[in-house]
């Protein structure tokens, strides 16, 4: 694939969610409470009443959980589909449309700067030194992917089903970036960032049909069409449903975090 081709797959991928926004928003898992323990750790500060700048915000899943925790957040999100759901889901906070790369932001103005599972759509040549333009001194970068615990059996034989059926990698198509789990040398081949890393595991119980919903949420799922994507998903019910026959399944993340501070 040329450079040129590679980027317009990027791109499609990248926007695919719109379209599908109701379906992330529903079925997408949240995070644990630990990951903002760990990230307020790292940062050596705070979330309640810092200046957060959620960026890819998505339907808002992670913007929710840092209002919640009592900053005072601001979402930046490109795709005009996400940013009508999240405006159903979180009326009272504000958003605004913009990308990594070009921050709708004053300099030196934010105290942490957040991307669940949103860096990979980035190109960190521009979005490295977005980050640090807009963070004030001391302020924290905060990148975070919800990766599937391939330890657990299921999880592993899944991942290796879709990564035949579709001929991807699914650490990477559901991590991030050629990084495995957004290693810091492919969040910031610059390495102005010193990144620390902690990873934190978790899991949900949902129905089969939830998690079957999620796994088709993931882009790679979504610009192949829904005929193809339908005619996968019958095919993974058939393999799971002898393993949860009640179809309550427990999936099982490890939140792969990295938190850089501006000096």
């Amino acid at each position: 694939m040329t450079a040129s081709a590679s980027a317009s797959s990027h791109a499609t991928r990248a926007h695919s969610f719109n379209a599908a926004a109701a379906q992330y928003a529903a079925n997408r898992p949240s995070y644990p409470p630990a990951l903002f323990d760990a990230i307020e750790d790292l940062a050596s500060r705070p979330l309640a009443g810092a200046r957060v700048v959620d960026v890819g915000a998505g339907t808002g899943i992670a913007t929710a959980l840092l209002h919640a925790r009592g900053a005072d957040v601001l979402a930046v999100e490109p795709g005009e589909g996400m940013t009508a759901q999240f405006r159903r889901t979180l009326p009272g906070v504000p958003i605004v449309r913009g990308t990594g790369d070009a921050l709708p932001l004053a300099d030196a103005s934010v105290d942490f700067l957040t991307y669940a599972q949103a860096w990979h759509w980035t190109d960190p040549a521009h979005s490295v030194p977005e980050a640090l333009r807009v963070l004030r001194p001391g302020g924290a970068l905060a990148l975070w992917w919800n990766t599937d615990a391939l330890d657990v059996q299921w999880i592993a034989e899944e991942a290796e089903r879709v990564q035949r059926h579709f001929g991807i990698d699914p650490v990477v198509e559901k991590s991030g970036s050629g990084a495995r789990a957004a290693a810091a040398l492919a969040a910031d081949p610059s390495r102005r960032l010193d990144f620390d890393r902690r990873q934190v595991r978790w899991s949900r119980r949902v129905a089969l049909d939830t998690h079957l919903a999620n796994l088709g949420s993931h882009s790679a799922f979504l610009v192949l069409g829904e005929e193809a994507t339908r005619a996968f998903l019958a095919e993974e019910r058939h393999h799971l449903l002898p393993l949860f026959p009640d179809g309550i399944v427990e999936e099982t993340y490890v939140v792969d975090l990295l938190v850089a501070t501006r000096s």
